[in-house]
């Protein structure tokens, strides 16, 4: 691990963070606590795997819900990308807009893709309802990500 890479650990309180959303408002940490956080971190929008997962969640969102969980995605993409894929896929949930990659490099979401080269890595962090990180998940699989989060949900009561 360089020594600028930053690994969060379960139990740690998670990074705070104060971003735009696709709703036009700034968003923190804080107005999540009291419910989980499916803070999910994705490389670009309206690309395959990207879409992929984003549209796993939205599938989900309602169980996700039920279990009390928010699900956010950040890229660092602006928010008029964010519009785009929002409307293209039909997204329920909120997408933050990182275009420094600062929240990305704070959760440790960033470095090598290999072939993609450096950039934002498809990194999940679960924020319990007390801030602190729950789960962290790393190089995730669109596909089955979002059932996932469910079931980690449900295993931790």
């Amino acid at each position: 691990m360089a020594k600028d890479e930053v690994k969060l650990n379960v139990g740690e309180a998670a990074p705070d963070f104060s971003l735009m959303g696709s709703d036009r408002r700034n968003h923190t940490l804080s107005e999540f606590k009291g419910k989980y956080l499916v803070l999910y971190f994705y490389p670009k929008d309206n690309t395959p795997g990207c879409t992929i997962e984003a549209n796993e969640f939205n599938k989900h969102l309602g169980e996700i819900m039920q279990l009390g969980a928010e699900v956010v995605g950040v890229s660092k993409d602006d928010l008029d990308s964010h519009d785009k894929f929002k409307s293209k896929c039909d997204l329920r949930f909120l997408l933050l807009s990182d275009p420094e990659s600062k929240v990305i490099k704070a959760y440790g979401a960033y470095g090598n893709r290999g072939i993609f080269g450096i950039g934002t890595l498809r990194n999940t962090y679960l924020i319990g309802k007390d801030g602190r990180i729950a789960k962290v998940f790393e190089k995730v699989k669109p596909q089955v990500h979002a059932m996932e989060i469910i079931s980690t949900i449900k295993s931790l009561g």
